[in-house]
């Protein structure tokens, strides 16, 4: 039985994966979680106390970092700064949790020689035109777009350094966008899901041509899993399901699954610098791995989802109006 430590495990993603090793495997988790708005107790409900214990901290707390790589057999990275428009608001906390707080992590590996895996995203390399036959692989020159995917991208090159230069045992993944159960009603996904609930109607920026390569959380997961146990040390491995869809057919879906006419949404405000295009090429996974997504039909994976925000409504309600708000407020 391996003991984890799992940064960022009350998040969205992270959560999911402390549920997935529960599940799947004997393993034992430290949830290492800052327990910002982003975080949340209530993710990790239920889960056995002998096996998954919730510490709250920071990751940029070197000295709490230290004693809890001194008890892991490895270590899942998923604590970050993630929203894009918050970076825009205010970009100095992805500087601090993203790259400030990766720097502390790999000094710990360093110092303990314990074995890392680096949670990244999709959103390094920029965009795609909406046109354009390519999808992103492993070699995709970096070219992020906003003050969230830039630092995700200096904490990879972070990562490759220590690697390199020192000799920590890590690995990265850029994943695609996901969805699934506990995920912030900011989100694209969950925001429209509960505006149907609460009789809102949905908002799309822009014309909604914007593609998104879409994956379920627990698809996510189980990738993670499959790297940290057989990965190669200093490899990057690009997580995507094959699930493009643009966001006008994300929100006309949602409305159709709730029994809602398809247009019964409106047009809001562009977000700024809203990328147009991701897409995944997760083949390098498949092939040297043996790594296979099982939400093949995302339809079917949507109206899970909407059933677990519907069945769920205590986890998200708070959080609800004052996301709201701020939307208003920048008319979207």
């Amino acid at each position: 039985m391996a003991h984890l430590l799992v940064t960022g495990g009350a998040g969205f993603i992270g959560s999911n994966f402390v549920h997935h090793v529960v599940d799947h495997t004997d393993h034992t988790v430290t949830v290492l979680d800052k327990l910002t708005y982003a975080g949340n107790r209530a993710s990790l409900a239920g889960l056995p106390d002998d096996r998954v214990n919730l510490v709250v901290g920071d990751i940029t707390d070197a000295a709490l970092v230290d004693s809890l790589f001194a008890n892991a057999d490895a270590v899942v990275h998923y604590a970050a700064e993630s929203h894009n428009d918050n970076s825009l608001n205010d970009p100095r906390p992805f500087l601090d949790t993203n790259i400030i707080g990766t720097y502390t992590l790999l000094e710990a590996a360093r110092t303990h020689g314990t074995r890392l895996h680096h949670i990244s995203t999709d959103e390094v390399y920029g965009d795609l035109e909406l046109d354009d036959p390519e999808r992103f692989t492993e070699n995709t020159p970096y070219n992020p777009s906003s003050p969230y995917s830039s630092t995700k991208a200096g904490s990879d090159l972070l990562v490759r350094a220590w690697v390199r230069s020192f000799g920590v045992q890590a690995t990265i993944s850029n994943c695609s966008n996901n969805y699934g159960p506990y995920q912030h009603v900011e989100k694209f996904i969950p925001r429209q899901i509960t505006n149907v609930i609460r009789g809102i109607r949905p908002k799309l920026y822009g014309a909604g041509e914007n593609v998104r390569d879409w994956i379920h959380a627990d698809d996510h997961s189980s990738a993670v899993l499959t790297i940290l146990e057989m990965g190669d040390i200093g490899q990057t491995y690009l997580i995507g399901a094959d699930g493009e869809k643009n966001n006008k057919t994300v929100v006309e879906l949602i409305l159709t699954l709730m029994g809602q006419p398809a247009d019964a949404y409106d047009h809001v405000t562009d977000r700024a610098g809203h990328d147009l295009r991701y897409a995944i090429d997760s083949t390098k996974l498949r092939t040297e791995l043996g790594w296979q997504p099982q939400y093949r039909d995302f339809e079917a994976g949507l109206a899970a989802t909407i059933d677990w925000y519907k069945t769920n409504e205590p986890w998200w309600a708070a959080d609800k109006d004052s996301v709201e708000a701020f939307y208003a407020s920048k008319g979207q």
